[in-house]
């Protein structure tokens, strides 16, 4: 069943289109983070600005390097040690999409420990977005229960996995890291 759903996410992304999925914090919407089409396809059906920042997820702290220019060598700890899902922002961001690198240069990343989602970065072998499931303003939803309807029907798929948990969920840290190593926390 899991490896089904892998499966049928992985040929959305690799289409150019937009998963609704379970992740390791809440329910989030999806893409390539390298197709700006794909990117563009998520903010309309999110309705969200194209200024407002985007979170991309990796499977492995060891694939940091290809898409972030200078990474202080203290992320791989806070990565390694942190006990809730943390994203963490990078200046001097590459190789992604031009509409998930923020205006500075910037981009925040989260490595994760997810059942479903780090094998399927893994078998796609790019990063994917990953933005909170709800319509620009609305509250995040806490269970898959809450989406809202017009979400569920804009995707290309929504992914029938953990759609029954009521594990209480929250968005990840997210925590702005400089190239010399300083930090600052953007939401705890």
């Amino acid at each position: 069943m899991l490896r089904d759903e892998i499966n049928k996410a992985l040929e959305v992304l690799k289409s150019g289109g937009v998963i609704l999925y379970p992740t390791d914090t809440i329910w989030g919407l999806g893409c390539d983070a390298t197709n700006p089409e794909a990117v563009d396809k998520l903010l309309k059906i999110k309705n969200r600005p194209a200024e407002k920042s985007l979170i991309v997820l990796l499977d492995v702290d060891s694939k940091l390097q290809s898409y972030v220019s200078e990474i202080p060598e203290v992320a791989y700890e806070l990565i390694e040690y942190a006990e809730n899902p943390l994203t963490i922002i990078f200046s001097g961001a590459k190789n992604l999409a031009q509409n998930v690198i923020n205006a500075d240069g910037s981009v925040g990343i989260r490595v994760v420990k997810h059942d479903f989602c780090a094998p399927l970065i893994q078998r796609f072998r790019k990063p994917i977005v990953s933005t909170s499931a709800n319509l620009s303003g609305a509250p995040s939803p806490k269970f898959f229960d809450d989406l809202d309807p017009q979400l569920v029907e804009a995707v290309d798929y929504v992914v029938d996995f953990e759609q029954e948990k009521r594990e209480n969920k929250k968005p990840s840290t997210i925590m702005k890291l400089s190239p010399g190593g300083q930090f600052e926390f953007i939401r705890r």
